[in-house]
């Protein structure tokens, strides 16, 4: 019975003789594409297997079922030998992403580039990706479409399928390149990603700048696993990045945008940040800040960073929520407090000046990263805020505290101090404000200094009336 038979024969079949008639060794040849298979047992790699998704291990099982390999692959193995948890469960197959869909009631395709496979169990999600090959290979069916390259080597389209052992090969690091089988419980190593873990090494599959070029995205990863594992980049891996990353400037702006949500808000954005400014690697991401932290002139601009990512990497820990909205208002608010006073210079009041100043700050960080309007709008309301907060005048302290922005706003405020940015103790003040009941509130607000005072309106005079015509006239 040939494995790739529809799933109606095969469990006829089986139904008939048994599992065994059906199942073929999917043992991984050792002398494929120069893959040489390690099989690291149960005993060796002490992954409890109360620790295994349980979703995932259901996809792989019913995959094996049905006449497929099925492995868990990629972070989550890396993780679960590491002691960590993993945040996602994968599984990879040689089951085409349509023959895999056939399997799964509740599973949907997704991609064009990259073509994948979504199983849906409760509120687990399972991606179940089919073996890649590499794209010198020709298309099973012949469709010289699935696999395509531009000149530069950027893979354009990348769904030429292979076996377990070119799965292996076209990953990107070797220790992304460990396979777990749910049926000996061993995990299947082609690329000595085994030993690199132990080694806390972050080695990049093949030629690195090759690989690179293929897809400059890998570098943004290999910045962000070195942070997060706390690994060093092998130095054949590491070299070639500062000078091949301008070619991050050929990637869509949406998949940057959501590149740099999982380096910053990864728990690890502190170390993140060292390590693409090491590797030139900030440019592409947010050239404008990257621009403010190389001429900062009189703004403490790398120490509001540094703080905003190292409030961003607490609260993640803590188990909080943190939006891309306030993110992306610190890291882009002195390139919009430059632009800002240089419109004021030129004549412009200073709220024109702001949104104004706004409108192209984002306008040009949305070339580089997609922000979506549900955060643009966002950051702009903090931003204005911060011009609000001042004025804290009669009323006006009370309005602003209901703001629904505020507490963004307020937090920004305290970064932008506890930076060294001289603001007169305007966020100690209103940290004692929210802090106190009302009548406390009201005896603050009339505390203010005399400068601070609302101005009085002028009353406008009315036009004189107009006399009658003089007699004579």
């Amino acid at each position: 019975m040939n494995k790739k038979a529809t799933p109606l024969i095969g469990n006829i079949v089986r139904r008939l003789f048994g599992r065994n008639a059906t199942e073929q060794d999917t043992t991984p040849s050792q002398t494929d594409n120069n893959a040489k298979r390690r099989l690291i047992s149960e005993e060796e790699h002490r992954i409890p297997r109360r620790n295994l998704n349980d979703a995932a291990m259901k996809t792989a099982y019913h995959l094996q079922d049905e006449g497929y390999e099925g492995y868990l692959v990629g972070g989550c193995i890396r993780d679960l030998l590491l002691k960590k948890r993993p945040k996602d469960f994968d599984v990879a197959t040689d089951a085409t992403p349509e023959q895999a869909h056939a399997l799964f009631r509740r599973s949907r395709l997704i991609g064009r580039r990259f073509k994948l496979l979504h199983v849906r169990f409760g509120r687990d999600l399972i991606e179940v990706a089919t073996f890649r090959a590499s794209h010198d290979s020709q298309p099973k069916n012949g469709d010289g479409e699935h696999g395509r390259q531009s000149d530069s080597g950027l893979i354009l389209r990348d769904n030429v399928y292979g076996t377990i052992e070119e799965d292996a090969l076209r990953r990107d690091f070797t220790v992304n390149a460990l396979y777990y089988c749910p049926k000996d419980h061993c995990v299947y190593d082609f690329a000595n990603g085994y030993n690199d873990l132990l080694n806390k090494t972050l080695r990049m599959i093949g030629n690195p700048e090759a690989r690179y070029r293929e897809d400059p995205v890998r570098m943004l990863r290999a910045a962000r696993f070195a942070a997060k594992l706390d690994f060093t980049i092998e130095p054949a891996s590491e070299t070639p990045i500062p000078e091949l990353a301008y070619l991050l400037k050929d990637i869509a702006p949406a998949r940057l945008f959501d590149e740099a949500l999982k380096i910053f808000q990864s728990g690890h954005g502190v170390q993140s940040y060292h390590q693409l400014r090491k590797h030139n690697l900030m440019d592409p991401l947010f050239g404008q800040t990257n621009d403010c932290i190389d001429n900062p002139g009189n703004y403490p601009v790398e120490k509001l960073v540094l703080n905003a990512l190292s409030n961003t990497d607490r609260r993640l820990q803590q188990n909080k929520s943190v939006t891309p909205a306030f993110l992306f208002a610190a890291l882009l608010w002195y390139p919009m407090q430059r632009r800002m006073e240089q419109l004021q210079k030129e004549g412009m009041h200073s709220v024109p000046a702001m949104h104004e100043a706004a409108n192209q700050v984002i306008g040009m960080q949305i070339r580089q990263t997609a922000i979506p309007r549900r955060f643009s709008t966002p950051i702009r309301e903090i931003w204005e805020l911060q011009l609000r907060l001042p004025r804290r005048q009669g009323k006006r302290a009370e309005r602003l505290v209901e703001h629904p922005r505020f507490r963004a706003a307020y937090d920004l405020l305290v970064l932008r101090e506890n930076s060294g940015e001289n603001l007169d103790g305007l966020a100690a003040w209103w940290t004692d404000y929210q802090a106190n009941n009302p009548q406390s509130r009201n005896t603050m607000t009339r505390d203010l200094g005399a400068d601070e005072q609302p101005r009085k309106r002028r009353r406008r005079r009315r036009p004189a009336k107009k006399s009658g015509p003089q007699s004579g006239e």
